[in-house]
């Protein structure tokens, strides 16, 4: 496939708008989810379930994504996924009037399906880029995230008390509207040309594609990196709370939080090119560990801010660097089927890891959430190093 790096940075840039109105999507259900589910919920140990709901429908979603991306084109699927959010912040808002926590869980599910489309903007990016400007493209479309940062936990702080007695109502309405944005800023986006008709070599059967070790070692370490994050910044707002912190402080947290997972796109690209991706992802993973440290040093809010944006920038650095290996040396006609297969296996083990960080916050404590961290990043540290020995097996052999 020829390379044009122009159209890459176009679309980039525009993904990376895309990526600053989506965050709110997911920033909002962070930051109220929790919270939420604490209201309307059964017992304490549900109050985590909406927000595992977003991970599962992420996850179920991911395959169909997949498949509406190869069928309709980048752009038109994007636009479709943006409209789900716009539905799913509507049914939300209706479901916290009418206190139906079955309802709510189906829309924070609807705003996963919505996430699948969005966490594919990273290998939007990278379509008709050339291999050095991958991990730049993947990088700044992350970085749109620093605006999401802003626009979805002060959309919260701004909008909770709006309909009272309904709290979090209006977000979820601002929430809406935001994801109607993003339809609009995706007509810009341009579909990269398709491939002269007999040019593209045909896929191969998924089997042989997941023969590759490299590419199951890069999706295990992003899957180990998205579900730490997730673990953590789930259970945040309720730790906080009840740490005797208030809904702004916690709503700061998971701002200051996503700022650390995006502000680092403005030079992830760059570390990747001069040190290489390796040595970036085991620095995102020693981060990660340093969240765990400090978040077992205490519960100040200095502490939950601190823990949090080390949380971000590990994830950050693991996470970039785990996909630019994922979107290497894949045919155009496997690159949905990869894509929509790296998604899917990350956001079930990230599922598992979001009902599981309610579970273990109500009957153990924060504490608890914080030594769970270390085994898998351990597991995480070792895959990288058996992604160096491949590499150096393929170059000696």
């Amino acid at each position: 496939m020829a390379h044009d790096d122009a159209l890459a940075r176009r679309n980039a840039l525009v993904l990376s708008g895309a990526q600053a109105l989506a965050g709110a999507n997911a920033s909002v259900v962070f930051a109220t989810g929790a919270l939420v589910g604490a209201a309307l919920g059964p017992s304490p140990a549900w109050a985590t379930a909406p927000t595992t709901t977003f991970v599962l429908g992420t996850a179920l979603a991911t395959m169909p994504a997949a498949f509406l991306l190869r069928r309709l084109g980048r752009r038109a699927a994007y636009q479709y996924g943006a409209a789900m959010g716009l539905l799913a912040g509507l049914i939300a808002a209706y479901a916290v009037r009418e206190g139906s926590f079955a309802l709510f869980m189906i829309a924070t599910a609807m705003c996963g399906c919505y996430q699948a489309f969005v966490v594919n903007y990273r290998f939007g990016a990278t379509d008709n880029a050339s291999p050095g400007f991958r991990p730049k493209a993947i990088a700044w479309v992350l970085a749109g995230g620093i605006a999401a940062a802003f626009v979805g936990p002060q959309l919260v702080i701004h909008t909770k008390d709006m309909m009272p007695p309904f709290t979090f109502m209006a977000s979820y309405i601002g929430q809406a509207l935001v994801a109607g944005l993003s339809i609009f800023l995706l007509f810009f986006f341009r579909n990269a040309p398709a491939p002269v008709a007999g040019s593209q070599e045909p896929a191969r059967p998924l089997r042989e594609i997941l023969k590759s070790r490299r590419l199951k070692l890069a999706i295990g370490i992003s899957a180990i990196a998205q579900a730490l994050m997730n673990f953590i910044m789930t259970a945040t707002p309720l730790a906080m709370i009840g740490c005797f912190h208030t809904t702004t402080d916690a709503t700061l947290a998971i701002q200051w939080h996503i700022v650390g997972m995006f502000l680092p796109g403005f030079f992830t690209g760059p570390l990747i090119a001069r040190f290489g991706v390796y040595k970036v992802i085991a620095a995102g993973l020693i981060l990660l560990a340093l969240c765990g440290i400090v978040g077992l040093s205490g519960i100040t809010i200095a502490h939950f801010n601190t823990a949090l944006i080390l949380l971000g920038v590990g994830w950050n650095f693991a996470f970039v660097g785990a996909s630019a290996v994922v979107a290497e040396g894949q045919k155009p006609s496997e690159r949905n089927l990869v894509q929509g297969l790296t998604d899917l296996v990350i956001f079930s083990v990230t599922a598992l890891a979001s009902l599981s960080s309610g579970k273990l916050l109500a009957g153990f404590g924060w504490a608890s959430l914080n030594i769970a961290l270390f085994p898998f990043i351990i597991a995480a540290l070792a895959m990288v190093v058996l992604l160096l020995r491949e590499d150096r097996r393929r170059v000696s052999g």
